[in-house]
């Protein structure tokens, strides 16, 4: 599988402290980004885990996470 191609691992940081962790294909990472861009209400989110529907205007922060393996204790 080609690394673009692979799932990433996102967090969604909401106004209200809360935050959703998932992983998820490129694509939907990219969809929810236009989503909150465009002014979107409600967007829904295909994840490993199932689908979230996310209230885009309550969004503070989308973080992509490196996948890169890690020796140590997380150094």
């Amino acid at each position: 599988m080609a690394k673009d191609q692979q799932k990433q691992r996102i967090v969604i940081g909401f106004s209200g402290g809360q935050v959703l962790n998932a992983r998820v294909e490129p694509k939907a990472h990219d969809a929810l980004v236009q989503a909150i861009e465009s002014g979107e209400q409600l967007h829904s989110i295909e994840s490993e885990d199932g689908t979230a529907i996310v209230r885009t205007a309550q969004v503070v922060y989308v973080r992509v996470e490196r996948d890169e393996p890690r020796v140590g204790f997380g150094l």
